[in-house]
């Protein structure tokens, strides 16, 4: 509360001084939260796309799939996945995003050639061939949704914690410091009318003090006048 605050100017200066920072941090956090509202709605349009081409490359898998199952049988399926050696490799780095540090995927292996994966041309058909090719596009989807989908939700975060901050400065603390400011103001000027009124009657005492005394000066030369020619008879 204002009553806690003692009237005096160097709190007066120093709470001037709060005000001024807080408000630059209020600044400060407001454009860094705009700034993040748009990055975060460019993620959003991506991850959209993503996750409509995500879907996209699960359906042609799995009808890729379906087909190869039909016509090759799954056990022959099976043993050309079970032929895979080298599986994919994923690694995570990072990239600073207006002070939000997102994740980076990095794959590798996920695409291959047909004798990269193990069943041998002699063993696969076109149509295992053609589901290989579309479990590996439906992977890279994967992967890269996760990279987006991780980077939004971190987003997201960043921009609810700034959002909190930009409130708690401009509907709690700014509000108290210019109500305290504004106390310390008005007792401050109580106090310097009631020291100009104190002046003042200081002054018309002081004022009053002295025309007594010269009344009392000039009684004393006429009462001193008066007696000098008594003197002399």
């Amino acid at each position: 509360m204002a009553k806690d605050v003692k009237p005096t100017r160097k709190n007066l200066m120093a709470i001037e001084d709060r005000i001024e920072l807080s408000e630059r941090g209020h600044d400060t956090l407001e454009q860094k939260r705009d700034g993040l509202i748009m990055e975060f709605m460019d993620i959003l349009d991506q991850a959209q796309d993503v996750r409509s081409g995500m879907a996209d490359d699960y359906e042609t898998a799995q009808r890729k799939i379906d087909m190869a199952r039909a016509m090759e049988g799954d056990v022959a399926v099976r043993g050309a996945a079970a032929a895979l050696k080298e599986h994919p490799e994923i690694t995570t780095q990072s990239k600073n995003i207006m002070g939000v540090v997102v994740p980076q995927i990095e794959s590798s292996k996920v695409k291959k050639s047909l004798d990269e994966r193990g069943y041998g041309l002699l063993g696969s058909s076109a149509r295992i061939d053609e589901a290989a090719d579309a479990y590996e596009e439906l992977l890279e989807s994967i992967i890269l949704a996760a990279e987006v989908e991780t980077a939004m939700k971190k987003m997201l975060e960043e921009i609810e914690t700034t959002k909190r901050r930009v409130n708690a400065l401009e509907f709690t603390l700014l509000p108290r410091l210019y109500e305290n400011q504004e106390y310390i103001e008005q007792k401050l000027e109580e106090q310097e009318r009631e020291e100009i009124f104190r002046l003042k009657k200081i002054k018309a005492k002081k004022e009053e003090e002295e025309a007594k005394e010269e009344v009392e000066a000039e009684a004393a030369a006429a009462a001193g006048a008066v007696e000098e020619p008594e003197a002399a008879d």
